[in-house]
């Protein structure tokens, strides 16, 4: 199981080092390593998007640990999803987050 989340920002330079500061906590908060990867940058309209996958190890520990407790949806992919735009959020980022795919 891999979680993937598209970005999306009109300020790339700015956000991407707020989205790696985040989850590098995130990894931190979670005692795991490696478990996620920022996808090449590309551009559309104004807007430059960019992959954010994260490990089937890393959505566990968040799912399991009571993180995503308060986090809005149905599902756990939605909730996930959820939990990543705020958590980016908390950061400074302003990032659109949409989920392109969690099994």
């Amino acid at each position: 199981m891999i979680s993937l989340f598209q970005l999306s920002t009109r300020r790339y330079d700015d956000e991407i080092q707020l989205v790696k500061k985040a989850m590098d906590e995130l990894e931190e908060k979670c005692s795991v390593k490696s478990s996620y990867k920022i996808g090449q940058p590309f551009n559309r309209a104004g807007w430059t998007f960019f992959d954010l996958e994260i490990s089937t190890e890393l959505a566990q520990l968040i799912e399991t640990s009571g993180m995503l407790e308060g986090a809005l949806g149905y599902r756990i992919g939605e909730q996930l999803k959820n939990f990543i735009g705020h958590h980016l959020e908390s950061f400074g980022s302003q990032v659109r987050v949409k989920q392109i795919e969690y099994d």
